[in-house]
């Protein structure tokens, strides 16, 4: 028998793009996961499209609703029930994403083989732009990942291991590390660089596996702009603009 393997999904008025995410997650070559979407107190439809996919999924399929606002909060309380639940490897994805069909063998090899946390490799939808636009996202990830290993502040001796760029869309981590850690923080995004530092004082075991790959969308640079982006990424707020553009 396989390891306990949870897949969680925060999800926040999603009900246009989530089926596209579940189904992406029903065609995975590793379908021995159970599904966590995590409702972040959505006033569409998101819940009941996940309640029309559960019959014919490949996997048991369970909706927690989560009633304080923020990724971090619906992330944070998703993977808790998932631990509770018997969760022992975690995998988290978005609900405006689309991983490829290897993405939880891929996550599964990786922590199966000694990590206790994985990074994959994020591209835009193909959905949603074409080569020059898929292109252009992937120097913008490029150039933020260059300035994370820059930061002065991603550089402290009290971390153990390297920084590398952590996409919260597309990682999974061992029950053990998580709870050990201190978990997400409980705030709206941005959350995964601070997360990823609260890993990175715990352990070296880290690592990124190119075979985990998630397309990811692009609707915060299309809401914020290249310039509200990069002040976003840089802690400097989103302005008026609110901080979860979901």
């Amino acid at each position: 028998m396989s390891t306990p393997l949870w897949v969680v999904v925060p999800a926040y008025n999603e009900a246009a793009r989530i089926r596209a995410t579940l189904d992406a997650l029903a065609a995975q070559t590793d379908t021995a996961f159970t599904l966590l979407v995590v409702d972040n107190g959505s006033t569409d439809g998101t819940a009941g499209v996940v309640d029309a996919f559960r019959p014919g999924a490949p996997f048991p399929v369970h909706v927690l609703t989560e009633p304080e606002k923020g990724v971090g909060c619906a992330v944070d309380s998703g993977f808790r029930h998932a631990i509770a639940a018997g969760a022992v490897l975690l995998a988290r994805t978005d609900a405006d994403c689309l991983p490829r069909p290897g993405w939880v063998a891929a996550a599964r090899a990786a922590l199966a083989g000694g990590a206790a946390m994985v990074c994959g490799r994020i591209t835009a939808r193909r959905d949603e732009h074409g080569p020059a636009g898929r292109a252009f996202f992937a120097g913008l990830v490029a150039i933020a990942a260059l300035f994370g290993r820059l930061r002065p502040a991603h550089r402290d001796d009290a971390f153990l291991a390297p920084y590398r760029m952590h996409a919260g869309n597309n990682m999974a981590i061992t029950a053990g590390l998580y709870e050990q850690c201190g978990g997400m923080p409980r705030r709206p995004s941005p959350t995964d660089r601070l997360f990823l530092n609260r890993v990175r004082r715990t352990t070296t075991s880290i690592t990124r596996s190119r075979a985990m790959v998630v397309e990811n969308s692009t609707r915060r640079i299309r809401a914020y702009g290249v310039v509200r982006t990069a002040r976003w990424y840089l802690d400097r707020g989103s302005g008026p603009l609110t901080p979860d553009p979901r």
